[in-house]
């Protein structure tokens, strides 16, 4: 670690991504602390677009995916009635196998291989505001019998580890927000709340806000939280928590050794996402971290548990890129250099020979099954995500690109030139959860009514065909994949396994 640490350089930084928010839009607030205090906080722009109240780093924001991380630290808090080895199964024996047999931990690390419950809620064709409750949401993954991946074999990011874990330990008495309340927000003096769902009020939270190409629009969502991101705090609170992180002070001592202990898969290689934290690198140096998003709210930590420093920022605006203002601005602080992003490998969409595995580039930006991440040279013809949570490694070889995506063993060929529609895929498609759609004009016809969606189908060959779906903040291309001549299946980036048969 260099000895100095630039914090003048760092300030500056930040504070020009601050400044890129208007005074009369939606902003947020970064700040850079250490052990010693905070050591610059920016903010910019504005809580509320009705009140032109200015953002402050006091102002409380949903903290979305950062919360993954202090709910490990509870689950840590109660080792004595469950376990990181424990079965999913041994606490919630309404689950079948394979879901009963993912432990808790890979559970919590990404590598359980779990269907995220709002990416399938899509793939059914319910929208993002559409409301769910906890109790119906559970009753419907007991019913789920596929995984994504085999447990341990793959690291791809989904919440609903999180939302199980979470109702294993209600069924034991202990709620997330009474954590929260007596184990954090009290020994802090710090404002927290975990509401279930969007429409609970909490004191002092502000707005989000998402931006449809013309005006600015307010936020919403009807998901049942859950523990994998129902957090709200300000940049103040979530710099404090961070703080006494890094001090081990009282019953905080060793919970931050513990959630970032480096998490393996079922072969012995080392994950980079371990309990709620993920591994990030500049130069030679690890730092920790994670984001949040949730529609019209971006959250972003990253800490140096050596120099016991870091950055926290948060927005009530969908387009805010967390990562890269923390990582320029701990470039920034330390000297060490940023990675540079990937030219060379030529643009366009790649599929592999069989299954619905399918990824497209534009520039240095690589779409994967409809998740983007940036890809940066690393050395002798390789590429990397540089990601924990959605790791990508891959070269050139002749016209594939050969690697890895999620850990897992991938060679992607270009998609041939333009292709039709099999006309054997017309007809009514069903899911044994009671959704529809329909193949007609090449095209899937999913809704009804008003909000009954054409949506034009892209042949990727050998039964693999993309479409577009619209909802809301939220765009997303769906991979529709042909399993036999009456089944397919929908697959996103966190949703790999929701089945459709042909209706009769």
């Amino acid at each position: 670690m260099p000895a100095h640490l630039d914090w003048h350089a760092a300030s500056s930084t930040a504070k020009a991504f601050a400044e890129q928010w208007a005074d009369n839009e939606p902003g947020g607030a970064i700040i850079g602390f250490d052990d010693s205090g905070i050591r610059f906080s920016h903010a910019r722009g504005v809580e509320s677009l009705s009140t032109l109240t200015p953002f402050s780093a006091d102002s409380v924001v949903r903290y979305a995916s950062v919360t993954k991380h202090f709910f490990c630290a509870m689950v840590l808090r109660h080792d004595d009635i469950i376990k990181l080895d424990d079965r999913l199964g041994q606490h919630l024996p309404e689950l079948v196998s394979p879901l009963a047999d993912v432990t808790v931990g890979q559970a919590l690390d990404m590598s359980g291989g779990l269907p995220d419950t709002r990416e399938c809620l899509s793939l059914l064709g319910l929208s993002v505001y559409t409301e769910t409750e906890a109790a119906p949401l559970l009753a419907f993954l007991a019913r789920v019998q596929r995984l994504n991946f085999d447990a341990g074999h793959e690291v791809s990011y989904s919440n609903t580890g999180y939302r199980l874990v979470e109702a294993a330990l209600e069924r034991r008495g202990f709620a997330f927000d009474d954590f929260i309340q007596n184990d954090v927000a009290g020994p802090l003096s710090a404002a927290f709340k975990a509401p279930d769902v969007w429409n609970d009020p909490v004191a002092g939270l502000v707005p989000g806000y998402w931006h449809n190409g013309k005006r600015w629009q307010l936020s919403a969502a009807g998901l049942h939280i859950s523990a994998s991101g129902s957090l709200t705090g300000s940049a103040n609170a979530l710099t404090t928590w961070l703080q006494a992180l890094m001090r081990r002070t009282g019953h905080f001592d060793g919970v931050l050794e513990k959630l970032q202990a480096r998490r393996a898969l079922a072969d012995g290689r080392p994950s980079g996402y371990s309990l709620g934290l993920r591994l990030s690198t500049l130069g030679a140096r690890n730092f920790v971290g994670h984001g949040g998003s949730h529609p019209g709210y971006k959250t972003y930590f990253l800490i140096d548990p050596e120099s016991r420093s870091g950055f926290v920022v948060v927005s009530n605006r969908e387009d805010t890129n967390g990562n890269k203002i923390a990582l320029e601005s701990k470039a920034a602080l330390t000297g060490l250099p940023l990675p540079t992003p990937a030219t060379g490998i030529p643009d366009g969409l790649y599929v592999t020979e069989q299954g619905p595995w399918w990824l497209e580039i534009k520039g240095s930006t690589c779409t994967y099954l409809d998740a983007d991440d940036t890809l940066y040279d690393d050395g002798d013809g390789w590429v990397s995500s540089r990601s924990a949570s959605s790791p990508m490694r891959l070269r050139q070889e002749g016209s594939a690109l050969v690697g890895e995506a999620g850990h897992a063993a991938r060679r992607f060929l270009p998609v041939a030139g333009e292709q039709s529609v099999s006309a054997g895929l017309a007809g009514t498609w069903r899911s044994t959860e009671g959704a529809e759609f329909e193949v007609r004009d090449g095209a899937v016809v999913m809704g009804v009514g008003p909000v009954r969606d054409v949506m034009p189908l892209m042949a990727l060959g050998n039964g693999r065909y993309l479409f577009t779906l619209h909802d809301g903040p939220w765009t997303k291309r769906v991979c529709l994949h042909v399993l036999g001549d009456d089944r397919v299946e929908l697959v996103l980036n966190r949703a790999r396994m929701m089945e459709y048969v042909r209706r009769t």
